[in-house]
């Protein structure tokens, strides 16, 4: 944090503390009382001296912003942000405006993270705008503060709602059918993950690689479409897009959690069925940031 971003002003103690300055200096000046005037010029120099330790406990501060966990519109934000300084502070507080603040009572040359939580309730790219760093350390008489700009903007989920209206299946035949689409079985067309080695299994499944790495026997696991993929739509006729939106969300996780494979359907974008994590996330920050991918290419 360089000094040109530095402000400080009186805190309101510190007002006071100016007032009791003056009228002492004026009492002491009024009968000639030494003692009451050297007693001014004391209050005086420790108000002066705060003034630079109040710089001091700002100035060389580093603050970096890290990906924060993923959230739903309605939840609180959490912005990881690490810290360190190059001279010892203390008493540094930290918030976005019109949030909690959070303190950090000693900060060094020692990396410290302080998560920083912000209320939203939208969808979409969340900016929390600048953080507010302040100090009134040593005394309180005075108030450094700066605002920082880290451009940490993260998408935030729709907020899941319960439906099963925007699922849409391409090859719709039976009940029972509807029940397979999107699950896989073991089998031997796609890798799905390593688990550890169990005696008895073929050779040719072994992660030769990864006992090469020392990472131990593991093996190679593989699984193949019982059935079609499931697809979730978007409907463009339907005008209610947050409706929509919100049980696309929902959808995406309980697919997800079931395993399954599945793709996603936007007017400006598909999405290729898959499944696993990366996949769930993918398809969410999709939704989440609509229609801010217009003119994107179609993945699948």
């Amino acid at each position: 944090m360089a000094h040109k971003s530095i402000f400080i002003l009186p805190s309101g103690f510190g007002l006071f503390w100016l007032l009791l300055v003056v009228l002492l200096f004026l009492f002491g000046t009024n009968y000639q009382n030494n003692l009451v005037i050297g007693l001014s010029i004391l209050l005086l120099s420790i108000f002066n001296t705060c003034i630079i330790y109040s710089y001091r406990n700002l100035a060389g501060m580093t603050l970096q912003a890290k990906a924060g966990p993923n959230v739903y519109a309605g939840q609180s934000v959490i912005y990881p942000i690490v810290l360190s300084a190059t001279q010892v502070q203390h008493k540094v507080t930290l918030n976005y405006p019109a949030n909690p603040i959070q303190t950090i009572d000693h900060l060094d040359d020692q990396k410290q993270t302080a998560l920083l939580p912000f209320a939203n309730t939208q969808r979409g790219l969340v900016n929390p705008g600048r953080i507010r760093v302040e100090s009134r350390y040593p005394l309180g008489l005075c108030r450094a503060w700066s605002n920082v700009d880290l451009d940490n903007s993260q998408i935030v989920f729709a907020k899941p709602k319960p439906s099963e209206n925007r699922l849409t299946q391409h090859h719709t035949h039976s009940a029972e059918e509807s029940q397979r689409h999107g699950k896989t079985i073991i089998g031997v067309e796609e890798f799905k993950s390593l688990k550890p080695y169990v005696t008895g299994e073929s050779l040719n499944q072994i992660a030769w690689k990864q006992l090469a790495q020392g990472r131990g026997m593991l093996t190679k696991e593989f699984e193949q479409p019982l059935s079609a993929p499931q697809w979730l739509v978007f409907d463009p006729i339907n005008h209610d897009i947050e409706q929509q939106l919100s049980e696309l969300t929902w959808m995406v996780d309980q697919l997800s959690q079931q395993e399954r494979v599945f793709g996603v359907i936007l007017p400006s974008k598909t999405i290729a069925p898959s499944a696993g994590a990366a996949h769930r996330v993918a398809c969410l920050k999709a939704i989440a940031i609509y229609p801010e991918h217009l003119g994107d290419s179609h993945d699948g």
